[in-house]
């Protein structure tokens, strides 16, 4: 691991430890009733085939009580991996509180060897691909660890959300960030739900983040963008903005059948 990269890790790792102890946004977990009922709330579109059960899930960068005690409840054998050894420890404390098995690992997302050492059917990938520099190794390491066939579902923030101001003038918002690989983000101003700013955030153009996948052999599947905007929302607000320029991406891929990836091709499903 050279300097450059330990320093993001660290200071990526750090602010999240801290944003749980300040109880904020993304680190709440998951609620008591959601548990009861709870594959319409986890795989709102029937990406997952209905049922979780008897399946091995990895929650990847999911740490934080939420993702990982749905899955358990749904039936899954769950391993979580994440940067923040705070959110992890959200994740202990909801399965002990609930009685549900769930298996916590303190690593990056970008080097999952050794600690997860079996295939899994699933990966489940909250908004978190903005916290690495080069989306390569994430999509590699997935690939390693997923079964043939298997999906993988990633949510990863927009990249014309990133570039654009949030604090509108007089002709809307506009870019304000050059769209350039692996470029740091800019403290952000105005509304705060727009960034983390107390974390090392990068873009990742389309290019990355689709073309990415299939390189590595996934097949994208299906791509829809999760409504956030409102229409009565004052200007300046998350969602007022959220209507022009669309914050986030969930995308569901399947891992190729062939144990090459350099061998599939640029593949995107009808």
């Amino acid at each position: 691991m050279n300097g450059a990269e330990a320093d993001y890790l660290s200071k990526n790792r750090l602010a999240w430890d801290l944003r749980v102890r300040g109880n904020k946004r993304h680190t709440w977990v998951v609620k008591p009733e959601h548990l009861r009922d709870p594959m319409p709330v986890l795989d709102p579109e029937g990406w997952l085939g209905g049922t979780l059960r008897g399946s091995v899930v990895l929650c990847l960068a999911a740490g934080g009580g939420l993702q990982s005690a749905l899955c358990a409840a749904a039936g899954a054998e769950v391993i979580v991996v994440d940067l923040s050894r705070e959110m992890l420890r959200r994740d202990q404390e909801v399965a002990q509180l609930h009685g549900l098995r769930v298996r916590t690992i303190e690593a990056c997302m970008t080097r999952l060897e050794p600690v997860v050492t079996q295939s899994v059917d699933f990966v489940i990938q909250p908004v978190s691909s903005c916290y690495i520099p080069d989306l390569r190794p994430l999509f590699a390491e997935v690939g390693r660890v997923l079964k043939a066939g298997g999906t993988y579902v990633s949510q990863h923030k927009q990249p014309s959300s990133q570039q654009a101001s949030a604090i509108p003038g007089k002709e809307g918002y506009f870019l304000a960030e050059p769209c350039e690989k692996g470029r740091v983000l800019h403290p952000i101003l105005g509304e705060w739900r727009h960034r983390e700013s107390d974390t090392i955030e990068y873009i990742h153009r389309w290019e990355d983040i689709v073309g990415g996948l299939c390189r590595s052999g996934f097949v994208v599947e299906d791509l829809r963008e999760p409504i956030q905007g409102d229409g009565n929302a004052p200007p300046g607000t998350f969602e007022h903005r959220s209507r022009f320029a669309p914050p986030f991406v969930k995308i569901k891929a399947r891992r190729h059948s062939s144990t090459d990836s350099r061998a599939t091709p640029f593949l995107l499903s009808p």
